[in-house]
């Protein structure tokens, strides 16, 4: 098994690639399979946090390129900026990862997929969608340094209860 303790900082190109969701993103422990089937484990430093398009050095050298793969997402679009940055606020109050956007259609609040939190972003007057895609969320406020007192818990973002 490849071992990884770290992020590849040179320009060399990946001869891999691991996909990985955002919930295993944020785990600096595991174990994982390559695309070409070889297995790997992250030893990461305590809140590393890995977001699509990041690179990963193995202990053999190898870089390995970070892919975020499509998970089950909605899709959260309003009326007004007014009614987006309110639902923002009930988003961000619940201490849910959000990742914000804009298309042709607009601007959008991307969250993982939930019922409640889609019931509360439709009482809002959200318009909202389910989609699988990759998710991306805001690092903001959770980039490293940030924590509650007393959680210990550095950079990592926080997830929805029970994930």
């Amino acid at each position: 098994m490849c071992l990884v303790e770290g992020l590849c900082c040179d320009d060399a190109p990946a001869t891999d690639r691991l996909e990985l969701d955002f919930n295993t993103r944020t785990k600096s422990r595991l174990r994982a399979r390559l695309a070409s089937g070889a297995e790997v484990g992250l030893f990461l430093p305590r809140g590393t946090v890995l977001r699509g398009g990041d690179r990963l050095r193995a202990n053999d050298g190898r870089v390995i390129a970070v892919v975020a793969a499509d998970e089950d997402l909605l899709e959260a679009r309003c009326a007004s900026s007014t009614d987006l940055a309110r639902a923002a606020f009930h988003l961000g109050n619940r201490h849910v990862a959000v990742q914000v956007g804009r298309d042709a259609g607009g601007d959008w609040l991307r969250i993982q997929a939930d019922h409640v939190l889609e019931g509360m972003l439709v009482g809002l007057g959200a318009l909202v969608s389910s989609l699988r895609a990759p998710f991306e969320p805001e690092a903001g406020a959770y980039a490293p340094g940030h924590q509650h007192p007393g959680d210990g818990s550095g950079a990592r973002i926080h997830l929805m209860a029970g994930q």
